[in-house]
């Protein structure tokens, strides 16, 4: 989708080299191309990619995009942004689950397939 690559996802401040590889296995070349997608529809290609859904990935995304320390949004902002999270994870993979399987995955137990 994205052909020409320029900038390193990792030259956005706080998102590291782990950050960077999750993207490129998502399909995320560059930091162009994530600033293109945006930090909602990267976080849902990563988990469909096979990252596991934590809501602090996904807050740290959001802040280094806006170009703020990662620890910067309180309060409403932070409560607007895990509902956020909560849809997107929603959306990339709870409609497969049983009710049950929802119940394990909210607290951590169901492991999620990764994709080669």
């Amino acid at each position: 989708m994205f052909t020409h690559m320029s900038t390193p996802v990792s030259s956005i401040k706080n998102l590291g080299p782990a950050y960077e590889d999750a993207c490129t296995k998502a399909g995320i070349p560059s930091a162009e191309a994530l600033r293109a997608l945006g930090a909602d529809a990267a976080y849902a290609q990563l988990l469909r990619a096979g990252s596991k859904p934590h809501f602090i990935g996904y807050y740290v995304l959001v802040m280094a995009l806006q170009g703020r320390p990662w620890n910067d949004c309180k309060g409403e902002e932070k409560k607007a942004l895990r509902r956020r999270f909560d849809a997107i994870k929603s959306e990339s993979f709870d409609k497969d689950l049983s009710e049950f399987e929802r119940i394990l995955d909210s607290i951590g137990v169901i492991e999620r397939p990764r994709t080669p």
